[in-house]
């Protein structure tokens, strides 16, 4: 009889060069063209190995895929246990984020191996999704610990305290998006001045809240091919483009293949038009509050909360930017050059109220970033701040982002 009570052998140091090696690569191509549009062969590819080899170390590509998953939210698990070192919550994140930055700066180097983006979990299959969403589960509940513990503001519920936890973890996730854009020494610097923003906010002493314009946006006339539109946005945001399928987005909508065919040419078309949906609604919404002028803290404040608003609303979500990485070729460079340009032109509000007062000094540019991850993540604010509804969104939500994570809630 074999003695089970005796440790499992080590692996060799050889093995846990060629499994890291394998991580590093998977990530890579997974961020590229996500869960489903990648396989074994692309990954062994990448390392030297025959596709038969690397089941070795991962029997399946979403065993691969999890791995990756698991690897990253570990590192985050480390980066809060070194934040937790410091004193008080404010210090805590700004650590965190520090840290954060410069692990980011040693990946765009090289000098540590890639990180997978979490744009694409919810494309994992059972049982791999089940194992990955409760330790992404559980770093969300450390993140909280470590930045909104009970006592951190007065009077807040455990609702609100997950609608700003959520609003912190995405404006931390979605700097992977836009932080390349500066040189890897430079990431520290970008990474205090979130933190500046994500702590203090944007509104200057004086502005108040909420903001006075109205922006209620009547939704375009109604079009039979809608219902699929909106069908193919949710299944895109939650199992990227591969993932949402035909089959799928009938199946949503309860509809026969048949039919939607007698409504789309393709499903290429269909996810074009989705965007040009979610472009038209961010493009409609900013003009809107420049045509109602104010200061530019009230022009930035009423359009993000109306987009907010819209997210939860039966006519949205907008699609998020997860969904461009694994969008084909052909459609991937004019959506994300449109994406890019509507992320840009929040911070033109952010710049004119800084030269009239109503928000205070920053990096328009960077605050904009901000400001767009929150709007971004409001498609899923109801999964982490159950039953959560617009009004509350606003408070909860939409006012921390502007008026500082520890600001008391809204009188």
């Amino acid at each position: 009889m074999s003695d089970t009570s005796r440790p499992a052998p080590r692996q060799t140091k050889r093995f846990e060069q060629k499994r890291g090696a394998i991580l590093d690569a998977a990530a890579k191509r997974f961020n590229e063209r996500g869960i489903r549009g990648t396989s074994l062969a692309d990954v062994s590819g990448s390392v030297g190995l025959m596709t038969n080899s690397i089941t070795y170390y991962y029997r399946r590509k979403e065993d691969l895929a999890a791995a990756c998953f698991l690897a990253k939210i570990a590192w985050l698990d480390a980066l809060i246990a070194e934040a937790e070192a410091a004193q008080c919550p404010e210090a805590r994140l700004r650590l965190f984020l520090d840290r954060y930055c410069r692990g980011l700066a040693a990946m765009a180097t090289g000098e540590r191996p890639a990180l997978i983006r979490f744009h694409d979990v919810r494309a994992l299959p059972s049982p791999q999704a089940e194992t990955v969403f409760a330790a992404y589960n559980a770093f969300f509940r450390r993140m909280r610990a470590l930045c909104l513990e009970a006592d951190a503001v007065a009077g807040l519920g455990r609702t609100a305290r997950n609608a700003r936890t959520h609003l912190l973890v995405s404006v931390v996730q979605t700097m992977r998006v836009w932080i390349d854009r500066y040189e890897p020494d430079d990431y520290p610097r970008a990474g205090a001045r979130v933190a500046d923003l994500v702590l203090n906010g944007l509104a200057a002493p004086g502005s108040a809240w909420p903001p006075g314009l109205d922006l209620a946006l009547p939704d375009p006339e109604w079009a039979p091919t809608d219902a699929f539109l909106r069908a193919a946005t949710i299944l895109i945001n939650e199992q990227g483009y591969r993932g949402a399928s035909v089959e799928k987005i009938s199946a949503h909508l309860r509809v026969t293949k048949g039919s939607f065919y007698h409504h789309n040419d393709n499903k290429d078309d269909l996810v074009a038009n989705c965007f040009a949906r979610t472009f038209d609604r961010i493009r409609r919404t900013q003009d809107a509050a420049e045509a109602a002028g104010g200061t530019g803290w009230e022009r930035l404040a009423a359009a993000t909360a109306t987009l907010v608003a819209h997210q939860l609303s039966e006519a949205g979500p907008l699609l998020r930017w997860i969904a461009v990485g694994a969008l084909p070729d052909g459609l991937r460079a004019d959506v994300t050059r449109t994406m890019h340009r509507l992320w840009e032109r929040v911070a033109f509000p952010i710049a004119d109220g800084i030269a009239d007062g109503s928000i205070r000094p920053c990096d328009p540019s960077i605050a904009a970033q901000v400001v767009n991850s929150t709007i971004d993540a409001a498609s899923e604010l109801d999964r982490w701040a159950k039953d959560i509804d617009a009004a509350a969104a606003q408070a909860n939500y939409v006012y921390p982002l502007l008026a500082g994570l520890y600001a008391p809630p809204p009188g």
